[in-house]
């Protein structure tokens, strides 16, 4: 080392440190996620509602459609469908849902039970958000860890099992 130069290591330069929240700040910090959260999963339900009330359901004659009202939306025809002839798993979702939207149960039920199911479900779980988010806090949601986690798990397996059940059934039986 040179005479004339300082020494720059006699400075304690330790990298600045992370700020540590403390448990009030990050308990109101998480709520504020959790919130954002539900109140965004509310307006996406809010959306998806708002474009099964903008479909029309029926044919020119009245007819209530069982499938392809999704086009309206500007989206393709169901690839599966042109392609094979049959049904996708998820082939008149859409359709019924906008049935069930216009009021017209029995033809939601006709166009495939499985998405009037998942519409009944998707406005409870409108409702539940929406609730939820304005409290800050999951609503009914046990208080052990992973139970939420457990409770979306268990519906949305049910719900693929009833989608791929009706699917194997309308493919066997027509």
């Amino acid at each position: 080392m040179h005479p004339e130069q300082p020494d720059t290591n006699t400075r304690d330069e330790r990298p600045p440190r992370a700020k540590v929240l403390r448990p009030a700040e990050d308990a109101a910090r998480l709520k504020r996620v959790v919130r954002a959260v539900l109140l965004s999963l509310a307006a996406v339900l809010t959306a998806v509602f708002a474009a099964a009330a903008y479909i029309h359901p029926y044919d020119e004659d009245g007819t209530p459609r069982t499938m392809s009202t999704h086009t309206q939306l500007g989206m393709p025809p169901c690839n599966f469908a042109v392609l094979t002839g049959k049904p996708c798993p998820s082939c008149g979702m859409t359709t019924s849902f906008a049935l069930l939207v216009h009021g017209d149960v029995s033809a939601s039920l006709r166009a495939n039970w499985v998405g009037t199911t998942i519409c009944v479900i998707w406005a409870l779980t409108l409702v539940w958000a929406l609730a939820s988010g304005l409290r800050g806090q999951p609503l009914f949601v046990p208080k052990r860890r992973g139970a939420g986690e457990l409770i979306f798990t268990c519906v949305t397996g049910a719900v693929v099992f009833l989608m791929l059940a009706r699917w194997g059934v309308l493919l066997i039986w027509g």
